[in-house]
């Protein structure tokens, strides 16, 4: 997706979730992609994944069609921020010093097991803790008086981040940066780490398959759950908010 340059303030700043939410239906993100590309002066497009930078970029390598380009990725939960594929610039700076290992030696500690190297980061820590264990978990961080913010999903997925990152940190940092303002500001996801930049969104879009962690908790003011699912139920959104013509 070709944008021209210099930024124009007016466009809608669309930040989605990849995994089940983008991913999922091949047929739905070649429809995606073909309507961002014939309307490309209405839509900044970003990516805002847990996964960090280089697992996503692998996806996008393998998995996107060939001429879906993002102008932005927020990936490892918020903790990391590219736009026009470069770094910007004090984003991840602002959390130097954050004891990631001890964060890690603490879940180690209590006998959980951490994802696999692809998915951990300087800057988060991401575990398989089961509901049941999680609070003990928050209890013991706590406890050691560690900074830190938890986003729990699904059946055990547990992530660590410091505190003031965060997909909806993130989102609302590229919007400033993009010149947006919170009202121009849409959001796509599935799940419930996902939770957090619809409660900072103007407008936010579950996707049809999404999980019941998410459409439960959602803001029903200003979220719409499209009836299709995967990226087919990202273009639904769009057009329902009037950010892409019908």
């Amino acid at each position: 997706m070709t944008r021209p340059s210099p930024i124009d303030a007016r466009r809608w700043l669309v930040v989605s979730d990849i995994d089940d939410t983008l991913t999922g239906d091949a047929a739905g993100l070649q429809a995606l992609t073909a309507a961002l590309n014939r309307h490309a002066g209405l839509i900044w497009f970003a990516l805002n994944s847990s996964r960090p930078c280089a697992s996503v970029a692998r996806t996008l390598r393998d998995v996107f069609p060939a001429d879906f380009a993002p102008d932005a990725m927020i990936t490892a939960l918020g903790t990391e921020i590219q736009l026009r594929g470069v770094p910007v610039a004090g984003w991840e700076a602002r959390f130097a010093g954050w004891p990631r290992d001890a964060i890690h030696r603490v879940l180690a500690g209590l006998g959980h097991r951490p994802h696999d190297a692809e998915f951990q980061t300087p800057n988060k820590v991401s575990f398989a803790v089961p509901q049941a264990a999680r609070a003990g978990v928050r209890a013991a961080l706590a406890a050691r008086g560690l900074p830190c913010q938890i986003i729990a999903s699904g059946v055990d997925d547990f992530d660590v981040i410091p505190p003031g990152a965060g997909k909806d940190a993130a989102c609302l940092f590229l919007a400033s940066a993009l010149g947006n303002a919170r009202s121009q500001l849409i959001v796509a996801g599935d799940s419930g780490n996902d939770l957090a930049m619809f409660r900072v969104a103007a407008h936010a879009i579950a996707v049809g398959n999404s999980r019941r962690e998410l459409l439960q908790a959602m803001p029903a003011e200003t979220s719409y759950h499209a009836t299709q699912n995967h990226a087919f139920g990202v273009l639904e959104g769009l057009r329902h908010f009037g950010a892409l013509p019908s």
